[in-house]
């Protein structure tokens, strides 16, 4: 009888062991997601800056030749300003998107310009932008595939449990502004 009762008392002390180890996962798994999140809006945050740089030098060569630019090279300014001012992720975010919709701008109007675009400062700044661009989209896309997998986690059981423990709650996924969703006019 005492054999049979230390072999249930043993059973049950591992079924313990294992339940408390599978939650230790899933609260290992949570941190290490969540965590993933804050790196990889670190990561676009960087290229933020990097964009912010370039686009400082950018200015300076185009000012030159735009002297009748005022309303673009403003909208440049106010973008550049909305991103040193922004503080949470909502607000980059946002500045960026005026930041894309600027320098679309920006570079539209520099067509008209022949010798700008000839420019090799232009030409080299425009390029750098370019690829920044690029790899702030391919960093966006990673941030909200790690948003995505972080919000479906704390919503399914039995991590919702733990991620309400934690306080975790809904990460916003990185949205195109609406005027990039616009259809494009195409003429000939």
């Amino acid at each position: 009888m005492g054999a049979i009762l230390g072999i249930i008392g043993l059973g049950l002390l591992l079924l313990v062991i294992i339940v408390i180890g599978y939650f230790i996962s899933i609260y290992n798994s949570l941190v290490r997601l969540k965590n993933n999140i804050e790196k990889a809006w670190s990561n676009i945050d960087v290229l933020l800056k990097q964009r912010h740089d370039e686009l400082t030098k950018l200015l300076e060569t185009v000012k030159g030749y735009m002297k009748h630019e005022r309303e673009v090279l403003e909208k440049v300014t106010q973008a550049r300003t909305a991103f040193m001012s922004a503080q949470t992720v909502a607000d980059k975010a946002g500045a960026d998107n005026m930041m894309t919709s600027a320098l679309k701008s920006l570079f539209a109007v520099a067509e008209n310009y022949p010798e700008l675009k000839a420019d090799r400062s232009f030409a080299q700044f425009q390029g750098r932008i370019s690829d920044i661009e690029s790899q702030i989209a391919d960093r966006r896309e990673f941030y909200n595939d790690s948003v995505n997998t972080y919000n479906i986690r704390i919503e399914q059981i039995p991590d919702l449990f733990i991620a309400r423990m934690l306080g975790y709650t809904r990460k916003e996924l990185f949205k195109a502004a609406d005027e990039d969703k616009q259809d494009v006019k195409i003429s000939f």
